[in-house]
């Protein structure tokens, strides 16, 4: 077993954390992330009320925890409350200022944890209460920023160790087994946040289409870009991308922005018609650069199994070379 300050406040058997991810992190997903000594999170994300509330139902009664995109949280404030009436085991907030948030999520007692993607964010995260914060390298799926995993990670560690020791630092952006949880405490992290792996697990809501395409892509496959965004029409901060899998869509669109913004609503119906289907050659898959280690659609909890135990035979094997 890896014992870190993560697992010991937290009551876990690994360290580690599964990402909130939109409409891929259902209450299934994050019960069986829980269930094989992570802690697993709803993806609430977008704010829709009844599809969070239906998560947590799907949990099961399961010791999880719900994570929103902060901007989109304050458009539904009121699913808040009715969260942390459900007494999560931690409330994870990224993309935006937490502070918003933040009294009430303390006053309900319930743990804080802020995804951050640059220094400046992760200070402003301690000041407002944090317990945990997550620092996002650019290698990760989804939306974040620039900063890459390597050197982000480190600097928010020694931040933190001089400034906020108590607060908790989780590493994010191209995790996907052993050798990135290891490289990540050697980092200084406590513990790991784990999104692209284990949105191509058997308990992912994520299209089977999309993991089939991530299976098969490597990290060369992937590009940030913002045209999803305005396909979904959805109003991202301009400071945020997303990594995505290139396909004919970002081929066609990336770099040429407003030609896309001059025929949005069709393109944005396309889109969201293929999202619905699968089809990956217009809707695209939301996944890092990790693609390139996923092999299989394997469960949540065999993924975690093989992740800790390769990362236990890398601690034993660098400690041996020590002593050699």
């Amino acid at each position: 077993m890896i014992r870190t300050r993560l697992t010991q406040r937290y009551n876990l058997t690994h360290p580690i954390l599964s990402a909130p991810m939109a409409l891929a992190s259902g209450g299934v997903l994050a019960a069986a992330v829980t269930s094989a000594g992570g802690l697993g999170f709803i993806g609430g994300a977008y704010g829709d009320t009844g599809w969070t509330m239906q998560a947590f139902k799907d949990a099961g009664g399961g010791r999880v925890g719900c994570g929103f995109i902060t901007w989109k949280l304050a458009e539904n404030p009121d699913l808040l409350t009715r969260v942390l009436e459900r007494e999560p085991a931690a409330l994870f907030l990224s993309f935006g200022d937490p502070a918003r948030f933040a009294s009430e999520i303390a006053a309900a007692g319930v743990p804080l944890i802020c995804q951050v993607q640059t220094l400046r964010d992760a200070q402003h995260a301690a000041d407002v209460g944090a317990d945990a914060i997550v620092a996002q390298g650019a290698e990760a799926g989804g939306h974040g920023e620039k900063r890459a995993t390597m050197t982000l990670v480190p600097e928010v560690a020694d931040w933190l160790a001089g400034n906020a020791p108590d607060v908790l630092l989780v590493a994010a952006g191209g995790i996907a087994d052993g050798r990135g949880l290891t490289a990540s405490l050697m980092l200084g992290a406590d513990g790991v946040l784990v999104g692209s792996r284990l949105w191509a697990s058997a308990e992912s809501l994520a299209h089977p289409n999309m993991v089939k395409a991530a299976i098969a892509a490597t990290g060369d496959d992937t590009i940030r870009s913002t045209v999803m965004d305005v396909a979904r029409e959805l109003n991202w901060p301009a400071r945020y991308t997303a990594r995505v899998l290139k396909n004919a869509f970002t081929d066609r669109w990336h770099g040429d922005l407003g030609g896309l913004l001059q025929v949005a609503k069709t393109e944005a119906a396309r889109w969201s018609a293929a999202w619905d289907v699968g089809d990956v050659e217009v809707a695209n898959a939301f996944v890092g650069e990790v693609t390139g280690l996923i092999h299989g659609r394997e469960p949540a909890a065999e993924i975690i199994e093989n992740m800790v135990t390769e990362a236990e035979a890398m601690l034993r094997g660098a400690v041996s070379r020590l002593e050699e």
